[in-house]
Parts: structure tokens; C-alpha cells; sequence
């Protein structure tokens, strides 16, 4: 499924899970696996999921526990053919809503 955010650009790898501290904090992780091929294109949207992140940053970027308001982590795994992106970002629940609401497709 295709999902289209901000700027046109449609998210057709990346697809977020959420998890709630309880405490108003929240972790949003996407991973892709794909072939070398399709590694730019992730590597695309994972640029363009920072970018609105940075554009709506609800403070500085750092670590959560020595005051940063969000953080992201990016990790790539390369296995045989196979190279799996995983993009994990942690901040605010209701930022990080919105941030996956803006490329969240209306069309299920």
C-alpha cells in the first residue's frame, strides 16, 4: 500500500508502529527489507520522514533522557541480497501522531 504525505511524496516501504511510554512519550519504528535495487528509493523516504520531522520539531533534537524533546535512530543491515533500513523516532505522543498522520493514506 502506497501512503502519501507532505510534499507529494509516497511512502511505499516505510510503515510505522507506535508504541506509549504512558507518560506522553511515544516510539514510532518503520523497517523495510529490500533488494539493492529499491535501497535508494527507502533511503528517499526515510530523508523525507526526517525532513518533516526536523520541519515540526517540537524543540531540540537529542536524546530524551539528557533533554533532547526527540531523536531519531537509523540502522541499515545488509544480508546477502537483502539490506533492511530500520528508522526509529521518539518524542512526544502527539507530535509523533501527527507526524505519521502526514503520510497517512486515505485511501485503506
Amino acid at each position: 500500500m502506497a501512503v502519501e504525505g507532505e510534499g507529494g511524496l509516497t511512502l511505499h516501504y516505510l510503515i510505522f508502529d507506535a508504541s506509549d511510554d504512558g507518560e506522553g512519550t511515544g516510539t514510532w519504528e518503520a523497517m523495510a527489507s529490500v533488494r539493492a535495487a529499491q535501497l535508494p528509493e527507502v533511503l528517499q523516504e526515510v530523508q523525507a520522514v526526517l525532513a518533516w520531522a526536523e520541519t515540526h520539531s517540537p524543540g531540540p533534537r537529542g536524546p530524551l533522557d539528557e533533554g533532547g524533546a526527540w531523536d531519531v535512530d537509523r540502522s541499515m543491515q545488509a544480508e546477502g541480497d537483502w539490506t533492511s533500513v530500520t528508522l526509529t523516532i521518539s518524542g512526544p505522543w502527539e507530535w509523533g501522531e501527527a507526524l505519521v498522520a502526514a503520510w497517512a493514506s486515505t485511501h485503506h
